[in-house]
């Protein structure tokens, strides 16, 4: 998910660059949006290994 976020990033940029604004902040819009969910899902996981005391992904 965190690959996501840079490609986003470096896409707006990019874009930037070239003038496009539109499409650079549609860009940079997705890539922060992308970026909560993924701090959430983090300290969602988190939390829950700390209240069980075990991973959220068990070995198979």
């Amino acid at each position: 998910m965190l690959r996501w976020v840079i490609t986003f990033f470096i896409l707006a940029v990019v874009a930037a660059l070239f003038g496009f604004s539109g499409l650079a902040g549609t860009f940079a819009d997705i890539a922060k949006f992308i970026a909560v969910i993924f701090v959430v899902l983090f300290i969602a996981g988190l939390v829950y290994n700390a209240i069980t005391g075990r991973s959220a992904n068990p070995r198979l």
